[in-house]
């Protein structure tokens, strides 16, 4: 016998909705800020993980970050605008350093090469503070040890033109939560930072360790920690419970009664072992539903998990509502820091083979914002 959801107020359709929680994110920001007695940067890079750089940006700073960090000067441009007066470090820079930009808007730029450093010199007509960027054992950016030296004696040169303001790094292993495995990238920090002392600059601002070592690795804190991750609830170390602070939501947009035997989405993948009732989800892997799920993979719906069936298609995914006909325009969840039947975005990553970042990151453009 089957059984029928109350049909919503409304059978008109909700476009796939991610939802930020500032809430959240001021939760997770207190939460470091009771482990570390450094500073706390706001990394809001990729538009603040998928949830909008300026919304996290503002809810983080609330909560007591004093920097933002962000992928260029370009990115800062929209949070100044948005009255975000923190000082903000742009270390990827991956079309280069606007200098006039960076000066303009009082962006911190991180310089990690020798060749970088010169061509800020010769493109700054202001003065422009840097960040120094060592290699403390990822060989994926930064300058090498054995190049230090020769970046030192390029900033001093370019003194006037640049302000050296911090000294940074990143730790290769911290995801492990072992300050064993950080201990070779703490001693390269200090050994940079010593010798940047001598080398006559100073004050500076020394920062190292992201979200998993601020959570696990006090010896990595140095004078600031970077939070990027863990504004959005995610500990790639999976040592600390971080609230998630994004809910993804959906409407059904088809339901029907189908019998046993019934072939379900391309290639027939999935194949109904009994009479059921399916529903389909107006979302798809063009919004960022991972299109390869190992099994087990599911949505909640009024409180009740269902488990997806049949592959995902561009728009649309498809779940097996077992007994129960769910009206068309119910809104389901996708993930959701809400407990019970509702899905995390963990469980998303470890169904997809992936970490949670790609998960949040990758909400496409059809995908609305909202903020709770």
């Amino acid at each position: 016998m089957s059984g029928v959801l109350e049909a919503p107020t409304s059978s008109r359709l909700q476009a796939p909705t991610l939802c930020t929680l500032p809430a959240a994110v001021a939760a997770n920001v207190d939460r470091v800020r009771s482990r570390t007695d450094a500073a706390v940067m706001a990394v809001v890079k990729a538009d603040g993980y998928g949830l909008g750089a300026v919304a996290v940006a503002r809810a983080a700073v609330t909560a007591g970050a004093t920097w933002l960090g962000v992928t260029d000067a370009a990115d800062a441009v929209e949070l100044r605008a948005a009255g975000l007066a923190v000082p903000i470090l742009a270390w990827l820079n991956p079309a280069g350093v606007d200098a006039r930009l960076a000066h303009e808007h009082r962006v911190d730029i991180a310089v990690g090469s020798v060749d970088e450093l010169r061509q800020l010199i010769a493109d700054a007509r202001r003065p422009v503070r840097v960040h120094l960027h060592l290699d403390t054992g990822m060989a994926r950016g930064g300058c090498p040890v054995e190049d230090w030296s020769a970046l030192l004696r390029v900033a001093r040169a370019g003194r006037g033109r640049v302000e050296v303001a911090g000294v940074m790094g990143h730790l290769p292993r911290a995801d492990e939560g072992d300050p064993a495995a950080n201990a070779p990238a703490v001693l390269r920090m200090r050994q940079g930072r010593d010798a940047v002392l001598r080398a006559g600059f100073g004050p500076v601002l020394v920062h190292l360790a992201a979200t998993a070592g601020a959570l696990t690795d006090p010896a990595a804190h140095f004078d600031l920690v970077r939070i990027g991750a863990g504004l959005v609830g995610i500990d790639p170390s999976e040592s600390v419970a971080l609230a998630g602070a994004a809910r993804l939501t959906a409407s059904v947009v088809h339901s029907a009664a189908v019998a046993a035997g019934t072939p379900v989405g391309y290639g027939g993948g999935h194949v109904a072992e009994c009479a059921t009732h399916l529903s389909v989800l107006g979302v798809g892997y063009a919004d960022g539903i991972p299109r390869e799920l190992a099994p087990g993979a599911s949505v909640a719906i009024d409180g009740v998990r269902y488990p997806l069936v049949g592959r995902v298609s561009m728009d649309q995914i498809v779940v097996d509502t077992g007994s129960t006909l769910v009206p068309r325009g119910t809104v389901a969840t996708v993930f959701g820091p809400d407990g019970g039947a509702v899905p995390t975005v963990q469980d998303w990553a470890r169904w997809a083979g992936t970490i949670p970042h790609t998960i949040l990151t990758g909400m496409g453009p059809r995908v609305q914002r909202s903020i709770a």
